[in-house]
C-alpha cells in the first residue's frame, strides 16, 4: 500500500523527519517496503505561462509560444502539443535543465525557428503516463517557481508491506492511528458539515442473508453533474497512493477508500430496475463487471440484485450494467458492511482481486458506515452537486466483540521486561483501544476496526509495538543449561536425511498438495483429503504417498538432457483415517505421518572409464535401504507385491517385525511411458517411525579359533523363496541348536531347464518341475577350541535336515 507522506502528516504530524518515521513505522510492525518521492529527480524546471502564441511558419503541427518563466524577458519555444494556448500555465524545462532519464535541454532549432527550453508534458516529468498535452497547472501559481515547491515534488511516498491481520491500516487514518500512537500526538480527522436532506426518495433494500451482509447503508443522490472535475488536490493524492483517476465519482469513491478505508459503491439510479435485495447468487447468473470480464456465478457468492438482475459482486466489484458515466445524473450510493469469511477467496475463483475485496476479507469497520457514508455525501455534493436524501441504515447482523483480558504478570513473563502498568495504560489509550482495570489485569474492549484483537497474546503485542521492541534488552538466559539425553538407539529426521546423502541422493522438497490424478494413479487412492481452496486448480488434493512428486522431477529433468537422477524426500503424508481423534498436533479422521521415499534413474554409477554403463535396477536401491536400516537390516522383509505405481512383476513390499514399512520396486510400465522415460524409475517409500526405531550393536568377546566355511547347494521348489530358508536356519540359532554358525549368506541362485527326460543327482524330473539351486556359505566357528570335522559335519547334517523337514529341500550334488 503506497501512503504519501503529505496526505498522512495532514492528519498527525509528528516532529521527526521522513528517515525516522519510516524506522519507527517499521518497528511498530507496518513494514516500509520502500521511499521515493512522488516525482523522480528532475531539475531546472518552473511554472511558466504562456503569453502570446502563433503557427510555425514552416510546420502544420507545431506553434510558437512566447512564455513568461518569471526573468521578465519572454522567452520563444517551439511546441506541438494539442492544447497549447494562450494564458495556459505548464511546466518549463529551461535551458540546461536536466529530465528524467538523463534528458538535457538545450537551445534548438525547430524547422528553422529557435527554441529556447521545453514545455513539458507529465509523462516528461514523470508524474504519470499522460503524454496528451501538456500538464496543464493552476492559474494561481506564479510564473519563475520552482515547480517542486509549487507541487510538493519532494512529498515522500511510503510503501507499506502489511501483514493480513493489519485490516484497520488498509488506509491513511489506520497509519495515522499508528503514527499518533508512536509519537504521542491526537489525531485530527478532516472536519465538514452534513449535507442536509432536502428530498424525500429512498430506494427499498431487503438483506436476505445476514450471514453476508451484517449492515447496509446507502442514500439517493439526484442531480449530480457527473462530467464535473476532480479537484487537483485530490487527483493528487490518488495518484501518489497508486490511484489512476477516472471521473468525480468514481474518483470520490476511491479517495474516502483510502483515507478512512471505507470501500464504497456508486450505482446509476436510472439503470436500477427495481428494488435492492442483497442475497447469495443463484446457479447460472452471470454478471458483467466493471473490469469488463463477464463470470457465471454459484450459491457460494454473494450478490446486490435489482429484481432478477444481478448489479454487483458483492463486496468485491459493481457491475458494468449500472455503472456511472459522464452522462450519469441519479446515483445510488451504497456502503455495507460484508462479512470477511463470506468474502475471502471469492475474487481469487474468478482470477482477479480488487481494493474492495482486499480489505473486506480482512476486516472493515462496521460501526462508522454512517459517519462514512456522509462524507462521501459531502464530498459527491461539493465537486459535482445535487440534492441528497435520507440515509437508509439497516443494521442486520453485526460481529459480537468479546472483552479480551491481559494479565500484566504475563506480558511481563513473555516480553522478557516489567512494563509499568502506567505505561501499558498510556500505551492501550493511545491505541484507542477502551479499558478497565481489574487488580493488575487490564481488560479490553476491541473496537470495530482492529479484528486483530481476539486473545492475551494480541494485546501484548500491542504493548510490545509501541514500547518499543528495540526497547526490550537483550538478555542472556540465566537458566542453568541442560543437555536434554537423547535414546542412541533412536535415529533422528537429519541424521537420516544426511545418511541418505551419503548414497549418493540429493534432497528435493515438493508441495504437500498435488494433482487428484496421481493419488488415483500412484496410490489407488481414489478419496483423497481434497482442499477447499486449493492456490491452483491442478493442486486440488493432499498427497498420500511422495512417490509421484519424485517421479515427476525425474521427467523434468529428462527433458532436460539429464542422464542421471537420484532423489528422496522427507515429508508428510495425508490419509483418511475413521480411528485417528482429535489432538494438540492432530484433526480427527486424518492422519499425517512422516514418509521417506526416495527414486533412483540412469546409470547405476556415474560414468567412468573403470565400470560399464549399467542402469540402476531393483537390488541397487533395495542395498540403499537395507543401508539405511543398519543392524536392523537382516530383520527386514522383502515380499513379492502388486502396488499401483510399481512393476507387477518388479516391486515388493517392505516388512519388519511382521508389518509393512514401506514398498520398493520399478515404476509401473503404464507411468513410465506416460512421463516419456526412456527407462524405469526404480523408486521406494518407507515409514519413518521404522526408520528412527534403530538397534544398537551387541558388544562381545572375539573368538581366537579359526573359522571353518562350508558351502551348501540345495535343490528347492521355484516357489520357495530363499528367505524362508535363511529364517529357518536364523530360528535354529535363535533357539541354540547351531551354536557353532557364526553367518550365513546366500551366494548363489541357479536355474536351468534340460531337455525333456533329462535326469541329474537331483532326482529323477527335477527339471521338469521348474526347480532351483540356492547354494549358501556358513561361517563355524567355535570360541573355545579348534573345530574338528565331526562337530562341522554334525551341524552341517542338522541344516539339512531341518530344510528337508520344512522345505523338501534336496542336497545337490
Amino acid at each position: 500500500m503506497q501512503i504519501p507522506e503529505s496526505w498522512l502528516r495532514s492528519l498527525v504530524n509528528p516532529p521527526i523527519a521522513s528517515e525516522e518515521l519510516a524506522h519507527r513505522l517499521t518497528m511498530a510492525g507496518l513494514e516500509v517496503e520502500d521511499t521515493a518521492t512522488a516525482a523522480p529527480p528532475f531539475s531546472g524546471v518552473v511554472v511558466a505561462r504562456i503569453a502570446e502564441i502563433a503557427p510555425h511558419p514552416d510546420a502544420d503541427k507545431l506553434r510558437v509560444c512566447q512564455v513568461d518563466d518569471g526573468s521578465g524577458q519572454l522567452l520563444q519555444i517551439v511546441c506541438g502539443a494539442p492544447n497549447a494556448a494562450a494564458g495556459l500555465t505548464v511546466p518549463l524545462a529551461r535551458v540546461g535543465a536536466e529530465l528524467p532519464g538523463g534528458m538535457k535541454i538545450g537551445v534548438a532549432k525547430m524547422r528553422g525557428v529557435q527554441s529556447s527550453g521545453m514545455l513539458c508534458s507529465a509523462r516528461e516529468l514523470g508524474l504519470s503516463q499522460d503524454h496528451a498535452g501538456l500538464l496543464e497547472l493552476p492559474g494561481t501559481l506564479a510564473p519563475g517557481q520552482d515547480i517542486r515547491q509549487a507541487l510538493d515534488l519532494d512529498d515522500t511516498v511510503f510503501t507499506l508491506k502489511l501483514t493480513p491481520n493489519r485490516a484497520d491500516c488498509l488506509s491513511i487514518l489506520g497509519v495515522a492511528r499508528e503514527v499518533a500512537a508512536l509519537a504521542g500526538l491526537p489525531v485530527s480527522l478532516p472536519g465538514f458539515e452534513p449535507v442536509p436532506v432536502t428530498i424525500d426518495d429512498r430506494l427499498p433494500v431487503t438483506v436476505q442473508a445476514p450471514e453476508l451482509c451484517g449492515r447496509f447503508a446507502g442514500r439517493v443522490i439526484r442531480g449530480v453533474n457527473a462530467r464535473a472535475a476532480t479537484p487537483a488536490w485530490m487527483k493528487s493524492r490518488l495518484e501518489r497512493a497508486g490511484q489512476r483517476s477516472i471521473s468525480a465519482l468514481v474518483d470520490i469513491s476511491n479517495y474516502v477508500m483510502l483515507e478512512l478505508g471505507r470501500p464504497s459503491h456508486v450505482f446509476d439510479l436510472d439503470k436500477i430496475q427495481g428494488d435492492i435485495d442483497v442475497r447469495w447468487a443463484r446457479e447460472g447468473e452471470t454478471l458483467e463487471l466493471l473490469n469488463g470480464q463477464t463470470i457465471t456465478l454459484d450459491g457460494r457468492v454473494g450478490v446486490v440484485a435489482a429484481g432478477d438482475q444481478v448489479e454487483s459482486l458483492a463486496g468485491i466489484m459493481g457491475g458494468e450494467a449500472t455503472s456511472v458515466t459522464l452522462d450519469t445524473r441519479n446515483i445510488y450510493l451504497e456502503a455495507a458492511f460484508w462479512w470477511p469469511g463470506a468474502i475471502a477467496g471469492r475474487a481469487r475463483r474468478y482470477k482477479f482481486s480488487s481494493d474492495a475485496s482486499h480489505r473486506f476479507e480482512r476486516g472493515v469497520d462496521y460501526a462508522s458506515i454512517p459517519e462514512h457514508i456522509e462524507r462521501i455525501t459531502r464530498l459527491i455534493v461539493d465537486i459535482c452537486g445535487g440534492q441528497a436524501g435520507p440515509l437508509d441504515d439497516q443494521v442486520v447482523n453485526l460481529p459480537t466483540r468479546e472483552p479480551v483480558r491481559m494479565r500484566l504478570a504475563r506480558c511481563h513473563r513473555v516480553l522478557g521486561v516489567a512494563v509499568p502498568a502506567e505505561e501499558v495504560a498510556r500505551i492501550f489509550t493511545s491505541l484507542g483501544l477502551p479499558y478497565t482495570r481489574e487488580g493488575d489485569d487490564f481488560v479490553v474492549q476491541p473496537p470495530s476496526y482492529r479484528f486483530d484483537l481476539v486473545i492475551e497474546e494480541d494485546l501484548i503485542e500491542e504493548v510490545a509495538r509501541i514500547h518499543g521492541f528495540e526497547n526490550i534488552p537483550s538478555v542472556p538466559p540465566v537458566a542453568r543449561a541442560k543437555m536434554h539425553s537423547r535414546p542412541e538407539a533412536r535415529h533422528g529426521l537429519h541424521g537420516l536425511r544426511r545418511q541418505v546423502a551419503a548414497r549418493d541422493y540429493q534432497e528435493v522438497v515438493n508441495y504437500s498438495f498435488v494433482e487428484a490424478d496421481w493419488e488415483r494413479d500412484y496410490a489407488g487412492n481414489e478419496t483423497p483429503v481434497r482442499l477447499v481452496n486449493p492456490i491452483a486448480s491442478h493442486l486440488s488434493v493432499m498427497r498420500s504417498s511422495l512417490i509421484a512428486g519424485l517421479v515427476s522431477i525425474i521427467r523434468h529433468n529428462a527433458n532436460r538432457k539429464q542422464s542421471r537422477v537420484r532423489l528422496f524426500e522427507l515429508g508428510r503424508v495425508f490419509m483418511r483415517d475413521a480411528q485417528a481423534q482429535d489432538g494438540e498436533l492432530a484433526v480427527a479422521g486424518l492422519t499425517q505421518p512422516l514418509k521417506l521415499a526416495g527414486a533412483a534413474w540412469g546409470p547405476a554409477v556415474a560414468e567412468q572409464w573403470a565400470e560399464p554403463v549399467r542402469q540402476v535396477d531393483f537390488y541397487d536401491v533395495k542395498m540403499d535401504v537395507e543401508a539405511l536400516f543398519g543392524a536392523r537390516a537382516a530383520d527386514l522383509r522383502f515380499v513379492a507385491d502388486r502396488h499401483p505405481a510399481l512393476h507387477p512383476g518388479r516391486g515388493a513390499r517392505i516388512e519388519l517385525d511382521g508389518r509393512v514399512i514401506g514398498w520398493l520396486g520399478e515404476l509401473h510400465p503404464r507411468w513410465v511411458q506416460q512421463s516419456e522415460l526412456a527407462h524405469a524409475p526404480v523408486v521406494f517409500e518407507l515409514d519413518i517411525e521404522a526408520l528412527q526405531a534403530g538397534r544398537l550393536p551387541q558388544v562381545r568377546e572375539l573368538s581366537r579359533q579359526p573359522v571353518v566355511v562350508r558351502d551348501l547347494a540345495l535343490w528347492v521348489s521355484a516357489d520357495v523363496p530363499a528367505q524362508d530358508l535363511l529364517d529357518t536356519v536364523a530360528e535354529m540359532r535363535r533357539t541354540g541348536k547351531l551354536p557353532l554358525v557364526q553367518d550365513v549368506r546366500l551366494f548363489d541362485v541357479w536355474r536351468e531347464k534340460p531337455r525333456q527326460g533329462h535326469t541329474d543327482s537331483a532326482g529323477e524330473g527335477a527339471a521338469e518341475r521348474s526347480d532351483k539351486s540356492l547354494a549358501f556359505r556358513f561361517w563355524l566357528q567355535d570360541t573355545e577350541v579348534t573345530l574338528d570335522e565331526a562337530r562341522v559335519s554334525q551341524c552341517m547334517d542338522s541344516i539339512v535336515s531341518r530344510l528337508e523337514t520344512l522345505h523338501a529341500a534336496r542336497l545337490r550334488d
